[in-house]
């Protein structure tokens, strides 16, 4: 019988808290789980240990079967591309058997550590003032992605909040990437009229981003001090979102696995495995494949033509974030400090001002702005080749005047 594993595959970010605050999800994880099951985690880009440095922890404990889950909210270019090209390289190099697990997604138990979190700040607020929610409005700010069916689930999580807590109205806004961001959202809702606004990141953990939330929101209360804004906190390691968690993983091993995108049989697979020629294993012939969509495709860009998004249908699946794997937390961009653009909080200004930041001597065909966020000027240089040029379409509205342009007029 084989040895069963469990492999966390979280983002990874420049912010030590982060990086602390995942860690310790990971090891709380175990207890949620078969005790049998050894649990390790690593990061996609940024931070250590690596993802590949878990897979080796791993197999030295003898597991020849491994249940990987992106430790992420929703499923977009990091658990579509980037994740499943390191799992797969990885289980072709070592002969290991990896299957790959659900995002977190749109699940009743995340909605209620969602409202936990949210009542929390409302109950501490009311103590001082009390207001009712529906004279009040809820702001939720998801991350941001190139993918509009990870935004949409986003829009979703938010009404779920809205019309279960019985708020007045509701919002939603994006850290990063896609539009609204934090600052035009909370400008906008400033402007109908609620007496509270309470400010909710749907994140799992600490980070710039979420620096930055909290930095917009006080900026703009600052504009507008006849309304109280109320700042709640993101969801971390409540119990729901380990048990659901726990269920991504376990859900791996039942008699029909729900489906996922480590073996998507719709999109070219690259495998780029050291000393061997770069294998691929060809799409069925889209745009329409000729197939019903399962539930979790059938918004997928990469899948079906999504308004918009048509040219991604069957796009290459692989991942760009080798050269930031592993940098550390403490690499250059960390922290406001090393940076002239902003003042107390990273308002994204650097992706603006400083265009040529990234010098890679292999080619990339796009811009660094999917879903993720490299902070202040870190300077990369590369000079190794992946045999292969990477295509990433481009974010359709990357110059909306309430995406990332709208960083120019809130310099601060």
């Amino acid at each position: 019988m084989s040895k069963v594993g469990v492999m966390i595959c979280g983002h990874g970010s420049r912010s030590q808290a982060a990086v602390d605050q995942f860690s310790v999800l990971a090891e709380k994880l175990p207890d949620y789980l078969p005790p049998e099951w050894p649990v390790e985690y690593g990061y996609l880009e940024f931070a250590n240990p690596v993802i590949r440095d878990g897979l080796d922890k791993l197999r030295a404990q003898g597991c020849d079967k491994i249940l990987a889950v992106p430790g992420m909210l929703f499923a977009a270019m990091h658990s579509k591309n980037d994740i499943p090209t390191v799992l797969n390289t990885y289980a072709a190099k070592h002969g290991v058997d990896i299957s790959y697990g659900r995002e977190l997604g749109v699940d009743p138990k995340m909605i209620a550590a969602a409202g936990a979190r949210i009542q929390q700040a409302v109950d501490a607020a009311n103590a001082v003032k009390h207001v009712p929610n529906e004279e009040t409005c809820l702001v939720v700010i998801g991350r941001g992605a190139s993918d509009p069916d990870a935004n949409g689930n986003v829009s979703k999580i938010a009404r779920m909040l809205h019309e279960g807590m019985g708020f007045g109205w509701v919002e939603v806004g994006y850290s990063g990437v896609t539009f609204p961001l934090v600052e035009p959202c909370l400008t906008h809702a400033a402007k109908l009229g609620y007496k509270r606004i309470v400010v909710f990141p749907y994140f799992l953990f600490t980070g710039i981003l979420i620096d930055r939330i909290y930095g917009f929101t006080d900026q703009v209360a600052t504009q507008h001090p006849d309304i109280e804004f109320v700042k709640a906190g993101y969801l971390n390691d409540h119990a729901q979102v380990l048990e659901t968690f726990a269920e991504r993983i376990k859900e791996q091993m039942g008699s029909t696995p729900p489906p996922n995108c480590g073996v998507c049989q719709y999109r070219t697979q690259v495998l780029a495995i050291e000393g061997q020629e770069v294998q691929t294993i060809a799409p069925k012939d889209h745009p329409a494949f000729g197939d019903v969509p399962p539930p979790t495709c059938v918004l997928c860009k990469y899948r079906v033509q999504v308004l918009g998004f048509e040219g991604e249908v069957g796009a290459v699946q692989e991942s760009h974030h080798h050269h930031v794997e592993g940098q550390g937390a403490n690499a250059p961009g960390s922290n406001v400090e090393d940076c002239d653009l902003c003042d107390t909080f990273c308002t994204g200004m650097c992706r603006l001002e400083l265009p040529g930041h990234h010098h890679h001597h292999h080619h990339h065909d796009h811009a660094h702005d999917h879903a993720h966020d490299h902070g202040h000027h870190h300077h990369h240089h590369h000079d190794h080749d992946h045999g292969h040029d990477h295509h990433h379409a481009p974010y359709p509205h990357a110059m909306h005047p309430h995406g990332p342009e709208s960083a120019r007029k809130a310099k601060i």
